[in-house]
């Protein structure tokens, strides 16, 4: 059972495997959407991108072409998430700021990793599995832990296995 709104625009040869929610999203050519993966009004993907099952891309998360997000990734818009209002009243759209993400051309992003808003995820930077992504990352480096923090950079323009220290 898929569950795609009329309001998403899908590119060519998406393929969207059972149990997703897509709404007010827009879905890059040639992107694999897997199961139990749920991606919000005004978020966006790229071309070519994989995101794996189990995996939330709120509102305000943009991610550009050939990303890789793992399993059980989540992204966060909110700096202060509240279910309610000062006078105890349920929030609305008008209670709340939606901070934006941005994913660069070709990161890949680890299983279980938590984004936080507001965050830059470098082009061809690499988040380890598990990781609490609170800052920036770098493009061209990998970041792993809670914090995530710098492990190293990888060569530009070379081959994925070539790294420094």
């Amino acid at each position: 059972m898929k569950k795609i709104a009329s309001d998403v625009k899908l590119g060519k040869n998406v393929k969207i495997y059972d149990f997703v929610n897509l709404y007010g999203c827009e879905i890059g050519e040639n992107t694999k959407i897997g199961t139990f993966v749920e991606i919000q009004k005004g978020a966006t993907v790229g071309k070519n991108c994989k995101i794996s099952s189990h995996t939330f891309i709120c509102e305000g998360v943009h991610i550009q072409d050939g990303v890789f997000v793992g399993h059980n990734v989540v992204f966060i818009n909110d700096l202060y998430p509240r279910a309610t209002t000062e006078d105890g009243e349920p929030q609305t759209d008008e209670d709340w700021t939606c901070v934006s993400t941005h994913v660069k051309r070709n990161a890949s992003i680890g299983s279980s990793a938590t984004v936080l808003c507001g965050v830059t995820i470098g082009e061809n930077s690499v988040v380890g599995a598990g990781s609490v992504v609170t800052r920036d990352v770098s493009p061209d480096t990998i970041v792993a832990g809670n914090p995530a923090k710098i492990l190293r950079k990888i060569k530009p323009h070379t081959e994925r296995t070539e790294i420094t220290e």
